[in-house]
């Protein structure tokens, strides 16, 4: 294979283009890998990016990849394509910390489902990536809350990157990583894709397999592509979505990627207040987001959310979940050994929620998902920031970050009870030169929509092409 010189040009490129290269025999799976092998060593840990960088496999299957591609084996756009995987999936023979010293040294013995698939796909895994601990299911406050410390934006590595999926934030956005696989249980790809100015996707709750990820909430939990583009989370999502028989929520549910154009404008509607409380830049991000929208959308202002408790629900549903999955670790007393101070014991309350607040939590969950499916007939998407405001400075806790402004509409805990589908993609920037998002939601099932409106905006714009200043 001829191989292009490794530029950091060839760093940034969209999963789409260096597939492209590689199919076409133009770049060495191997040269890339060692590339971004490189940057990992490098710039990962300084991110607080990176857990685990698995050079050696990796190098084997960039060996194997280029022997298969040279041979007329050519498995698709992933072939020979590094990527990042959070720590909470499981892989055999490496460790799987799920970002918290208890588990630091935890081997789990099988691959976790989307692991599988991806290296069927013929992409190769070169690190774990960093995480919040135990995916933030106990009430972190704060940035440094994983043993390998806070996550760095690079586009600032004064502020976060975001949690709970920090390092595929990070690595994705600073061109260590091909892309990479987060998990979101109520904001947790959405977050880290707007602080990072990366493009960030939330499955439908059932399209991706969790066999093998670490269970926060069994009922929430959701895996997905943070990556350079809309079209790039596209073409990861087609490999690892499927019914997995060693995952019984996942559905029969086919996803066609790129799917048909459709023959008519699409339905946009602005949740209602979407912009209240924000940054004012975020404001003016979304504001000038909606005018480009409004050039191939029919959009309809100030959309009215059904007024439901969307927020004591998700928590309600993650402490009782989260304190049973991590049931041991309570009673052991082993919670003290987390980073965050209020991990040590956030995880307590949730062993006193009563079955029947939890089942009448689960009860008004019915009613929202009825709700916003009928809300969300009469549109192809709905759109709001993704977050209230820019990445929260490292040095001060959360509540302390941006204390008169909010986090963002309730339009991601809604989303994440209900199951619904989302795409983060950047928009913008705003103070400290730290990007903003926009965000799609849809109905259930609606990615291959949301995936076209999202790569629709991203050809009207170029701010997912910008580049971190990291050195």
């Amino acid at each position: 294979m001829a191989d292009d010189k490794i530029s950091d040009d060839l760093f940034f490129a969209t999963v789409r283009d260096l597939g492209e290269r590689i199919r076409t025999r133009k770049l060495s799976p191997v040269a890339l890998t060692e590339g971004y092998l490189e940057r990992l060593e490098k710039l990962g840990r300084k991110l607080g990016a990176v857990i685990t960088i698995t050079r050696e496999p990796a190098l084997k299957e960039a060996r194997a990849a280029e022997r298969e591609i040279r041979a007329g084996r050519y498995l698709g756009p992933l072939h020979g394509i590094p990527y990042g995987a959070k720590d909470l999936l499981a892989t055999r023979g490496i460790p799987t910390t799920w970002g918290a010293e208890p588990y630091r040294k935890q081997v789990i013995d099988q691959d976790a489902t989307v692991i599988r698939k991806l290296r069927e796909a013929g992409a190769i895994l070169v690190a774990k990536l960093a995480m919040v601990e135990l995916a933030g299911g106990f009430g972190y406050n704060e940035a440094d809350a994983s043993f390998t410390g806070p996550g760095r934006t690079p586009w600032n590595t004064r502020f976060w990157s975001g949690g709970s999926s920090t390092g595929p934030g990070a690595a994705t956005a600073a061109g260590l990583v091909g892309f990479a696989i987060g998990s979101e249980t109520s904001g947790s790809i959405i977050t880290p894709a707007a602080y990072c100015g990366v493009s960030g996707l939330r499955p439908t709750y059932g399209r991706v397999s969790r066999h093998g990820a670490m269970a926060l909430s069994w009922t929430l939990d959701k895996l997905g592509p943070m990556c350079r583009s809309a079209e790039d989370c596209g073409l990861v999502l087609s490999a690892i979505a499927g019914r997995d028989p060693l995952d019984p929520t996942t559905a029969r549910r086919p996803f066609v990627f790129p799917a048909q154009p459709l023959q008519r404008r699409f339905r946009i509607g602005v949740i209602k207040d979407a912009t209240q409380g924000t940054q004012p830049a975020v404001r003016r991000n979304f504001e000038q987001s909606l005018q480009v929208l409004e050039k191939f959308c029919q959009v309809t202002a100030a959309v009215a959310f059904p007024d439901l408790p969307y927020g004591p629900v998700v928590s309600t549903v993650i402490n009782a979940e989260g304190a049973s999955a991590f049931r041991e670790l309570l009673d052991s007393g082993r919670a003290s050994q987390l980073r965050a101070a209020n991990d040590r014991w956030g995880g307590y309350p949730g062993t006193a929620i009563l079955a029947v607040d939890y089942l009448q939590a689960m009860r008004v969950r019915a009613r929202i998902k009825k709700a916003l499916d009928e809300l969300y007939s009469r549109f192809d998407a709905l759109v709001s920031p993704s977050r209230g405001t820019v990445a929260y400075p490292i040095d001060r806790t959360f509540d302390k970050a941006y204390p008169d402004k909010g986090g963002g509409p309730a339009v991601i805990p809604a989303g994440n009870i209900a199951g619904q589908p989302a795409i983060s993609v950047p928009n913008g920037f705003g103070p400290n030169q730290l990007p903003t998002g926009i965000q799609f939601t849809g109905r259930a099932w609606s990615e291959p929509r949301l995936l076209a409106i999202a790569q629709a905006y991203q050809e009207a714009t170029d701010w997912h092409r910008r580049r971190p200043p990291l050195k």
